[in-house]
């Protein structure tokens, strides 16, 4: 809710404080509330339940989409952020991290003052912070989650303090936390004080993360809980600071190829996307992107694309520093070409789809994904070029034509066979009459994807007097109870 607040605050206005606002994700049965900000929540708003249930009781409930791969990108950059106070960090779930204090809180002054520390800068970019530290990781989000909003817990009282959390604490899950409640265990305290042997009988059956007894033992430390901690993320620069200001990058850039595609080498990776950056003495930073069908750590190949980048770019008074980064890079081993000197097809088309993307922009440039789906016009899609690999056709052991229409285009029928073909037709006012036919072949609608009430199609092949052939459906059969007349479409066109 506060990341869309920080992104909504540049373009509007945002709603009063005394408006509930939540933000918005798809769900079973209609839209859910994905996060509430502290008005709603105030008024007894969660997340989870459904937009029209809570609009029916709030009319005023102001309602924007979420963007949970937003939200999912800025905690994976926070995660590595975070790690100036530890050398070990992990996402928590969806909201939530874990950094490894252990043995740094000292430079910090003790661990009251790591702690405003963590609660000043997280404040200075505008998100609010729950926090806490503990001898173990799951205590750690138990006390930041169900506990007050700052916690400070040793290894000598940790159980003590525990004990007065609820289980849902524990995170066991929905069912595991009702069977507890049923049982009258609704604190770890109560949990902790029961005989283990029936408990374990009981909860035998159930994962690891779910058993209550193995998630206490993680909690109290008599168990391990180790860390996962993604590794360090390799950020690859090449600057080149110059000793009076200039007006033209074009000189210089050779050498901040060579420099950074050296150092991608000696990392074993290939670059995925670059970013030039200007420094004006004015104070004032320019940039221009560019990205790579395929990692790559070819200069020549950089300094072709990022020709004529700088060209219009205002460098006000002059720079004095320009830097290439690698913002995205992948894995790349250093590969052999053939004896025989024949060029590699994929690093042809690869570049050519660089050179494409850089001159018209990486949108204008597209080819086919291909999706699971018995409907024809559903099985492929079209994508960027840039950032998504190329896939091999579904295999398809129909006969299909080798050419679709993006939308089937509907005809009047003027007689048809009952539970056939039809026999003459007119499509784009020019009247067909069939010759030969085969099919049907049925296509029933997708029910996890379409709407109840959809038809079934029956499609067939049909070739008409001239020699020409055309795939035509029949949306729907008489008496299907599912609308009136069945309409006709042509959907295709065979060789």
């Amino acid at each position: 809710m506060e990341r869309w607040r920080i992104v909504a605050r540049r373009d509007r206005t945002l709603p009063g404080n005394d408006v509930p606002v939540v933000l918005a994700r798809d769900g079973a049965h209609g839209p859910v509330i994905h996060a509430a900000s502290t008005t709603a929540t105030a008024r007894g708003i969660r997340s989870g339940a459904r937009i029209v249930d809570v609009q029916a009781i709030h009319p005023d409930l102001h309602v924007e989409p979420a963007d949970a791969q937003g939200d999912a990108a800025l905690l994976d950059r926070l995660v590595f952020w975070a790690r100036r106070w530890g050398p070990w960090s992990a996402r928590d779930g969806a909201d939530g991290l874990f950094v490894d204090v252990t043995g740094v809180a000292h430079l910090f002054g003790g661990e009251t003052a790591l702690l405003d520390d963590i609660a000043g800068r997280f404040t200075m970019q505008g998100i609010s912070v729950r926090l806490a530290i503990a001898p173990t990781s799951l205590a750690a989000q138990a006390f930041a989650r169900h506990g007050e909003e700052r916690v400070i817990c040793g290894p000598d009282d940790l159980g003590a303090r525990l004990a007065l959390l609820s289980v849902c604490a524990l995170r066991l899950g929905f069912d595991t936390e009702r069977l507890l409640d049923r049982l009258g265990l609704k604190t770890i305290g109560a949990l902790n004080n029961m005989p283990r042997v029936s408990l374990m009988r009981r909860f035998a059956n159930l994962p690891q993360g779910r058993n209550p007894l193995i998630q206490l033992d993680r909690a109290m430390g008599r168990e391990a809980d180790p860390l996962d901690a993604p590794v360090d993320q390799v950020h690859l620069i090449a600057r080149s600071r110059l000793a009076e200001p200039v007006m033209d990058a074009g000189p210089y850039l050779p050498d901040l190829a060579w420099q950074l595609c050296t150092d991608l080498e000696a990392s074993g990776r290939g670059a995925r996307a670059l970013r030039l950056t200007i420094y004006c003495v004015d104070g004032e930073a320019r940039w221009m992107d560019v990205a790579f069908a395929r990692a790559s750590r070819d200069p020549t190949h950089m300094l072709r694309l990022l020709n004529g980048k700088l060209d219009g770019v205002d460098a006000g008074f002059g720079f004095d520093m320009l830097t290439l980064e690698a913002l995205r890079t992948e894995p790349l081993e250093a590969t052999q070409t053939g004896l025989d000197g024949a060029h590699d097809a994929d690093a042809d088309v690869a570049g050519l789809l660089d050179r494409l993307s850089a001159r018209l922009g990486a949108r204008h440039v597209s080819w086919s994904h291909w999706e699971e789906s018995h409907l024809p016009d559903r099985m492929e899609r079209r994508v960027t070029a840039l950032g998504n690999d190329p896939q091999v056709p579904p295999v398809v052991t129909a006969e299909r034509p080798i050419r679709l229409l993006d939308r089937p285009e509907e005809v009047t029928v003027v007689y048809a066979v009952p539970e056939g073909p039809p026999a003459q037709f007119i499509w784009r006012r020019v009247t067909l009459r069939t010759a030969r036919q085969s099919g049907p072949e049925r296509i029933a609608p997708e029910w996890w994807r379409d709407k109840p009430g959809s038809r079934l199609r029956d499609y067939y092949k049909v070739e008409v007097e001239d020699g020409r052939r055309f795939w035509l459906y029949r949306e729907g059969v008489i008496g299907d109870g599912r609308g009136e007349e069945p309409r006709w479409f042509l959907h295709g066109f065979f060789a």
